[in-house]
């Protein structure tokens, strides 16, 4: 079913960068296993203890700092640079090991761990330092929150990515649970413009049914192969 295609979607999940050595938030070893993930993956929560919140990502940010990307991710940039097909990533990560992997047209649609927001102006700032709840943004002193995707919160760039699902005529789910809407709803935005739809996940995403296509097995093997096949075509 492979075919030269002229707008690919890839949408990412945590299952991508497992492989790099960052845990997952539900899995038995999971990040958020010593907290509350309503506490510090909620505005309420950070409203109420910024102090516990700036902790957990903290700790966090030091980990994904260090985590560097695998063949996977390289795999991506591989294909970007090599393929004549405009190719986008939507990822739910809020690591940088796309980035890292020196991949471009990057949407984080769940927000990035090394970005802070001031919740008065909305000025945005970048770091991989600690961030403790008495710093304030250096434009109007507001308090400054991680830029992250709360529960309960709209994910970014929803414009664009309704366009990117409109137009792709091939779109690859890698590495995600197919359980967290909107991202686990995007196969079926793509289906209805008749693009091709391919999953690759260690086992089958709870949303496999949807997919004309689904790879079992570890990412960092099968999607590497995935994308030299898929080279064939472009």
């Amino acid at each position: 079913m492979l075919r030269k295609f002229r707008k690919i979607v890839f949408l990412t999940g945590a299952g991508i960068s497992a492989e790099s050595g960052l845990a997952t938030f539900r899995d038995t070893n999971g990040l958020w296993n010593n907290y509350d993930a309503e506490v510090v993956a909620s505005l309420h929560g950070f409203q109420a203890n910024p102090s516990l919140v700036h902790q957990f990502y903290n700790e966090l940010r030091k980990q994904m700092f260090a985590a560097q990307p695998n063949s996977a991710h390289l795999a991506l940039t591989h294909l970007q640079q090599h393929s004549h097909a405009d190719i986008q990533i939507i990822t739910q990560n809020i690591d940088t090991l796309h980035e890292k992997a020196l991949s471009q047209n990057v949407w984080h649609i769940h927000g990035q761990i090394n970005q802070l927001r001031c919740i008065n102006c909305g000025k945005i700032t970048e770091t991989w330092e600690p961030w403790a709840e008495n710093h304030r943004c250096c434009s109007c002193f507001g308090e400054l929150r991680p830029n992250i995707v709360f529960f309960g919160e709209e994910i970014f760039f929803s414009p664009k990515i309704e366009q990117l699902l409109n137009e792709a005529d091939l779109f690859v789910a890698i590495g995600t649970s197919g359980t967290i809407p909107p991202a686990s709803t995007f196969v079926c935005d793509v289906r209805q413009h008749s693009g091709l739809t391919i999953a690759l996940n260690l086992e089958k995403p709870a949303n496999y049914r949807d997919f004309d296509i689904v790879i079992n097995g570890q990412i960092s093997k099968t999607l590497p192969r995935f994308i030299e096949k898929l080279l064939i075509y472009q």
